[in-house]
């Protein structure tokens, strides 16, 4: 998509929040080559780091409510019509993934709604099952802003410390170097998290 291309060679405010809002539905925008490249600029005094993550934040909850909202209405069969046709295989979506959000979901409960948001494959389309769940929007609302919040602060991070080490022409190749490893290293906290709850649980089950 070249206009996402030309997009993200122009990060402004609003670009920022558009980017970001059609990264949270099912438009294939990495969040990593918005976040991170912003605050890369704000690092150099172009951008404000504090708006930067606001802005990724308000546009990741307006994708998830978008995805939720659908998700609400349509219910799971038009859902899945969609992940299987033409259109959704050209935005990365298929049955399967939708398939492995609800699982998520279904497994951790509503606090999937923030962890889901730190995880590859899963951060964009866990607001489906939140939807398809009919989760109150309240709480939907305040845990998806949690959940991005906390990945756009890792990603605003990243981008102000790569400022200092690395040339602008190198930038993306080195976002995506250490994005794997945060991807990792999120991947590995959450099972940790969602192990430890799973120990407690049936300690107290046993007693």
């Amino acid at each position: 998509m070249n206009w996402i291309t030309t997009l993200l060679g122009h990060l402004n405010y609003p670009t920022i929040f558009f980017l970001m809002m059609l990264e949270s539905t099912v438009v294939p925008v990495p969040s990593e080559l918005v976040v991170s490249p912003a605050a890369y600029h704000a690092a150099s005094g172009s951008l404000n780091i504090w708006l930067v993550i606001l802005f990724s934040t308000l546009g990741a909850d307006l994708g998830a409510t978008i995805n939720y909202v659908v998700a609400y209405f349509v219910g799971r069969p038009l859902v899945y019509r969609f992940a299987n046709s033409r259109l959704g295989h050209l935005c990365l979506l298929n049955q399967a993934k939708v398939e492995k959000s609800e699982k998520y979901f279904y497994d951790h409960g509503m606090v999937a709604t923030i962890t889901g948001r730190l995880i590859p494959g899963i951060r964009h389309l866990i607001s489906i099952p939140a939807g398809l769940s009919k989760m109150h929007f309240g709480w939907f609302l305040l845990y998806t802003t949690l959940g991005a919040g906390v990945w756009n602060c890792i990603l605003a991070a990243l981008g102000w410390y790569l400022h200092a080490i690395v040339p602008e022409d190198q930038l993306n190749d080195k976002i995506m170097e250490y994005g794997d490893y945060i991807k990792y290293a999120i991947i590995g906290l959450v099972l940790i998290g969602v192990a430890y709850a799973a120990l407690r649980h049936y300690m107290k089950k046993k007693k």
